[in-house]
């Protein structure tokens, strides 16, 4: 096939109608018995031919056309009549003559006629047109396709960010269990980080996503998202008040401590439906289980909101220390196990001495002898002193020692954890008397004789000056 006509396909070819309704082209002049007339304007019968062969009239057309079936084809061909034309063409007597004369026999016209050729070279053209055009449409669609990609993957690569330390302040929130990514939504939302990937981005680079706290955090609008994480990680920028509730304190004086230092009305405080702190069932009151421990109280925090956290924290070092289950062991119940905690934790001594205190209580409790503790009767009065009298030991109260036999009707003070465990596992001895002979160095002597304790009575009143 001629590679020239193939190049040519891109050409608009018209559309042709099939041969039935073409229309026939006028033939060309002709003479009577003559050949058509060369492009010289001589009779093809005067003209030698241009190889110098035989006469005009049977030889071949100067530019390889001939008398159909009478003269070799000039490349050796077979006749004209049976071989194709040299471009791949149809047969010589169908085909347009090279210089665009019509062959004397057939009546075609000049180059415009669709001879097969053509037509393969025309479906050509249109094959490529729409392969150019896919192809097109193609490369447009992975354009489109890596543009998109782009803009999806672009925030993760190259987010959003602020420089510098911002200006201004403003307070977050950082809700309990939030992972690096709903932080960062929280500070975008505030203002704080341009884009929240930005922050995922810092604390990922910096391994720190699992140092991040909840709380409230005072922080600045349009800063970068390390100068962020640096806040959050800083302990100054959390907004809280630290509440710090000593051992042995009574109900009262957790709540008025609370309010002092959480900054919270007393009076919301003491009237706290006790419904809703988390109390166990058999609890008469909060007296006992506001557990000694230093709480964070955020913004916004309210007075049920710290009571319930303090008797959350009482739970769990319950359930630690298996309270219900040393009670039962010690045959008493979880709430005079507590009790117990509560005297001794009252008493005071060292943390060496509560083992002991809980054994003199236990051995009292077990002959019957009345526990006779200044701390329940100074409870009965709700006052703290280190001198009590005769007339104090008659108050009327279920929790004075002195008059009722056995443990007071509930704890009288927020034991800790060492006077719990000494509540469940008292000292072996045979003691039923001990006095804190030494208040201010927090000596205390035991002993099973009652002319010892006698001795040890006077010991204390002359430390106190009360002789």
């Amino acid at each position: 096939m001629n590679t020239t006509s193939d190049d040519d396909g891109g050409e608009v070819i018209p559309f042709l109608r099939s041969d039935s309704e073409q229309e026939t082209p006028p033939a060309a002049e002709e003479h009577p018995g003559a050949s058509p007339r060369p492009a010289g304007g001589d009779s093809a019968r005067s003209m030698p031919h241009p190889l110098g062969e035989g006469a005009a009239d049977s030889g071949p057309h100067p530019l390889g056309e001939g008398a159909a079936g009478s003269m070799p084809h000039p490349v050796g061909e077979e006749a004209a009549g049976s071989m194709p034309h040299p471009l791949g063409e149809g047969a010589a007597g169908s085909m347009p003559h090279l210089a665009g004369e019509a062959s004397a026999g057939s009546g075609s016209r000049p180059v415009a006629e669709e001879a097969a050729g053509s037509s393969r070279s025309s479906r050509r053209g249109r094959a490529l047109g729409k392969a150019g055009l896919v192809s097109a449409a193609l490369v447009a669609a992975l354009v489109a396709a890596g543009a998109g990609v782009l803009t999806v993957v672009r925030p993760y690569l190259s987010p959003e960010d602020f420089e510098g330390m911002g200006s201004g302040t403003v307070t977050v929130r950082i809700p309990p269990g939030a992972n690096a990514e709903e932080i960062g939504t929280a500070l975008a939302d505030a203002g704080v980080v341009a884009s929240s990937r930005s922050f995922v981005n810092a604390a990922q680079e910096r391994a720190v996503a699992n140092r991040l706290r909840p709380g409230h955090y005072r922080l600045r609008k349009g800063m970068a998202a390390g100068a962020a994480l640096d806040l959050l990680l800083a302990p100054a920028s959390r907004l809280v008040r630290r509440v710090a509730v000593p051992e042995g304190l009574r109900a009262g004086e957790v709540l008025r401590r609370v309010a002092q230092l959480a900054a919270l009305p007393l009076k919301e405080l003491q009237s706290v439906d006790k419904s809703l702190l988390g109390l166990p069932s058999y609890a008469p009151g909060i007296e006992g289980f506001l557990f000694p421990a230093t709480y964070d109280v955020e913004p916004g925090d309210k007075a049920v909101d710290v009571l319930a956290a303090m008797v959350e924290r009482w739970g769990v070092a319950a359930r630690q220390i298996h309270l219900a289950e040393g009670a039962r062991r010690l045959g008493l119940t979880p709430l005079e196990a507590l009790t117990v905690a509560s005297l001794v934790q009252a008493e005071g001594g060292t943390d060496a001495d509560y083992p002991k205190i809980a054994r003199v209580i236990y051995n009292r409790l077990k002959s019957n002898t009345p526990l006779e503790l200044d701390t329940t009767v100074l409870y009965a009065q709700n006052r703290r002193s280190l001198k009590v009298t005769e007339s104090d030991t008659k108050v009327n109260s279920p929790y004075n020692t002195y008059h009722r036999r056995g443990l007071p009707p509930g704890p009288i003070a927020n034991p800790g954890e060492k006077a719990l465990l000494a509540a469940l596992n008292p000292a072996a001895g045979d003691w039923h008397w001990f006095v804190t002979t030494d208040p201010a160095h927090r000596i205390t002597k035991f002993t099973n004789k009652e002319s010892e304790f006698v001795r040890y009575r006077e010991e204390l009143n002359k430390n106190l000056g009360t002789d």
